[in-house]
């Protein structure tokens, strides 16, 4: 047999996948079904969750939750939900971000979209981690995390709310990974490029700044997720960033901003 045939235990894993609704989250969710893994869509939105619930390759297996993760109590109700529903979550997948504005730069942003951006990226992040691992250790049973963070975790956006919140998972993913390993606890990073997907809107002249030649999409991505939170693909891999950007990341292409008082 193939070692790709079965990258997932159909009969016990299941997952949980936040920002479910659009982009990359949806992507990988969607991704995770196709493989036979029962999996939790959570979202933000109903229209968009009910959506990707419903063009999924096994609709059976796919099961939707709305809610806020910007506040703590809709967390613990997301972590009810998936242990009344799925039962053990053995993979977690944090895609979960507010849209960002261009406009929102130093000068600019509120506390208000400050906030909002560290509470889900960051705070939600680390609040889900943290419970699902108590729940995988307690069940003596192994399990696979994974962060989507941003090249900007170290390159400047001109957006310093986005930028900080996703620096703040990158040091996440391995304070997890160095704390979660004993107990056979994945924990890693998938950092998107430029991913005309979700809430990124990008001018197509940005083509001209990657070496591949085009803007990435949704799915380019989900191979590489698959592969790293498959326990038997990558089950010797953790506290690791996979960058998945078509060569972006070798150049810095953003000016710094005009700041107007």
């Amino acid at each position: 047999m193939s070692l790709f045939s079965t990258p997932f235990d159909r009969e016990r894993d299941r997952a949980l996948v936040t920002g479910a609704g659009n982009g990359i989250g949806r992507a990988i969710a969607l991704g995770l079904v196709g493989e036979g893994v029962r999996t939790l869509f959570a979202d933000v939105s109903a229209e968009r969750v009910k959506a990707a619930v419903g063009a999924s390759e096994r609709p059976d297996l796919a099961l939707p939750w709305v809610g806020d993760l910007a506040r703590p109590d809709a967390c613990d109700e997301l972590l009810a939900t998936a242990d009344a529903a799925l039962g053990q979550v053995s993979h977690f997948v944090h895609s979960a971000s507010p849209p960002r504005r261009e406009s929102d730069h130093a000068l600019a942003v509120d506390r208000g979209t400050w906030q909002q951006m560290h509470a889900v990226n960051l705070d939600a992040g680390f609040h889900l981690a943290r419970e699902l691992a108590k729940r995988l250790i307690a069940a003596k049973r192994p399990g696979s995390f994974l962060f989507l963070t941003s090249l900007h975790a170290g390159t400047p956006r001109n957006l310093p709310h986005y930028s900080t919140a996703k620096a703040g998972m990158a040091m996440l993913v391995k304070e997890l990974a160095k704390s979660f390993g004993r107990h056979d606890i994945r924990v890693n990073a998938l950092v998107p490029g430029a991913i005309a997907a979700g809430g990124f809107v990008a001018d197509a002249s940005l083509a001209k700044h990657i070496p591949l030649g085009r803007l990435g999409e949704a799915n380019d991505l989900v191979p590489v997720a698959l592969t790293v939170l498959s326990n038997m693909l990558s089950g010797y891999v953790t506290g690791a960033a996979f960058v998945v950007d078509g060569g972006l990341s070798l150049t810095n292409w953003f000016d710094a901003p005009e700041l107007e008082e």
